[in-house]
């Protein structure tokens, strides 16, 4: 009896290692990586290749393929790519597909730049992303969630990289009074590869780069100081990289006046033609206020001819005989 027992209990802790699946979750309860003992095709997988470059203003493909260990799925899926890291970036991309559908309806895509290219029912994820901006140069994971019966989940750990390239471009250049009465002249370029920068002008020569400052790199924006403006003049800031370059010029022109007497005597002299223009703007308006035509209720009335009854007489009728006058 005892025997049978124990064939019994070594019976029942068999199991088919064909089937035995070994998974991995993270904190937030969410299924992130499955590695099973079975064929290769049974196992939780996805392809991505590891940077992708565009330029600026393009569009690119960011490539995203995947297995999973179902034999066949036609359940509710969705679809997600986000931008920064894994597991917790920020969403830049995500659809949903009914059961049995293989239309993926999109329920975000930010600024409407991003687009699936690839059929998930067919275990493609790929994204478009359009008009390409220095910003979106960072790394993308795409991920793919089963509903349903099933609920599996698989992201990306290492995703892709999107390198955006540019030709250089300067976006800020000025000049600010520094101490001792100086100046100090700055320029801000953004392109990738970073620009470097050159200034050139008076007392520096074409193209020099003397007594600058340490360039400042933030990203893709790269700043240059010259720390001391000596002559007046242009100054013209150049950016350049394997791109292309881009150049950019502002002006100094510092007062020099006369100290003493010649500095009042010329203060006095602004204020003068400032009282000349305004007495000139004076009569302008009152020579417009003058009436066009002379004033005549002061003149007498004119006296008018009185007209005769005979004279009236004489109109109405002037083909009548004249009159006989009588004398006395």
């Amino acid at each position: 009896m005892e025997t049978s027992i124990w064939l019994l209990a070594c019976f029942a802790c068999v199991l088919p290692t064909g089937s035995f699946v070994r998974t991995k979750i993270d904190t937030t309860e969410n299924l992130l990586d499955t590695e099973a003992h079975s064929s290769p095709a049974q196992r939780w997988s996805m392809q991505v290749p590891a940077e992708v470059s565009a330029a600026a203003g393009d569009a690119a493909v960011l490539p995203c393929t995947f297995t999973h260990p179902h034999r066949h799925y036609d359940g509710p899926l969705t679809a997600i790519w986000r931008a920064g890291e894994p597991y917790a970036g920020p969403q830049v991309f995500r659809c949903a597909a009914a059961r049995g559908s293989e239309l993926c309806q999109t329920a975000l895509s930010l600024h409407g730049r991003f687009r699936l290219l690839g059929n998930p029912r067919r275990n493609d994820l790929s994204l478009r992303v359009e008009h390409l901006a220095l910003t979106d140069d960072r790394r993308y994971f795409c991920r793919v969630e089963f509903a349903g019966d099933v609920h599996d989940r698989y992201e990306s750990r290492h995703g892709v990289r999107l390198h955006v390239t540019a030709a250089p471009r300067i976006v800020n250049i000025s000049v600010l009074p520094g101490p001792a009465h100086a100046f100090r002249a700055f320029c801000t370029a953004e392109g990738e590869p970073p620009p470097a920068l050159a200034w050139s002008g008076p007392a520096l020569g074409d193209g020099s780069t003397a007594a600058l400052s340490p360039g400042q790199s933030h990203g893709h924006l790269v700043t240059a100081e010259l720390p001391a403006l000596t002559h007046d003049g242009r100054y013209t800031c150049t950016a350049a990289n394997s791109l292309g370059r881009s150049e950019a010029s502002v002006y100094l022109f510092r007062f020099h006046g006369a100290s003493g007497v010649s500095t009042v005597a010329l203060l006095l002299g602004a204020l003068g033609l400032k009282a000349l223009l305004l007495l000139g703007v004076l009569a302008a308006r009152a020579a417009r206020r003058r009436p066009e035509h002379p004033d005549t209720s002061d003149t007498p009335p004119r006296p008018q001819a009185q007209e005769t009854n005979y004279e009236n007489l004489s109109q109405m009728n002037p083909r009548s005989p004249p009159a006989t006058m009588c004398s006395p």
